[in-house]
């Protein structure tokens, strides 16, 4: 079937002395009716994504083996090395809480997967993720071609 644009269609009628304001109705609609509706376009379903740990070891002196880490951010003007301490001290006020002593956080997995962020965030630590990262060892190197 041959598709017409809107404005043809409203000339058409014009010409043929339809009322005005029934004209105007009309061309309201059919506007209306070719405008696609937003959720008719089909979108491909998102891709689900993960975090994975590359960590240079040029040298080799990281196990051969596969681990997994966390992944998480300190201020910019602080030590990597007090980065357990502050997990610890976050697991220290949340084991302090009421819900910490019911359920409390024994290991450093449990605590990047049930302490609150409020907690961590008060020994300015900011977990990105909760649950274990595979990390990924490499030499540091590009391989030729």
């Amino acid at each position: 079937m041959p598709k017409i644009d809107v404005s043809k269609v409203a000339e058409i009628l014009k010409k043929n002395h339809i009322d005005p304001t029934v004209l105007r109705r009309v061309v309201e609609e059919m506007n209306l009716a070719v405008q696609p509706d937003p959720g008719d376009e089909d979108k491909p379903p998102a891709v689900k994504k993960q975090w994975v740990i590359v960590v240079s070891d040029p040298n080799g002196k990281l196990p051969k083996t596969d681990f997994v880490g966390w992944v998480v951010q300190i201020p910019e003007s602080e030590s990597p090395v007090t980065t357990p301490d502050r997990v610890f001290r976050a697991v220290y006020d949340f084991n302090a809480s009421k819900k910490g002593r019911l359920l409390p956080a024994k290991t450093v997995g449990e605590a990047f997967e049930s302490v609150p962020a409020k907690h961590f965030k008060d020994a300015d630590l900011w977990v990105k993720t909760k649950e274990p990262v595979i990390v990924l060892r490499t030499n540091n190197e590009i391989p030729k071609e």
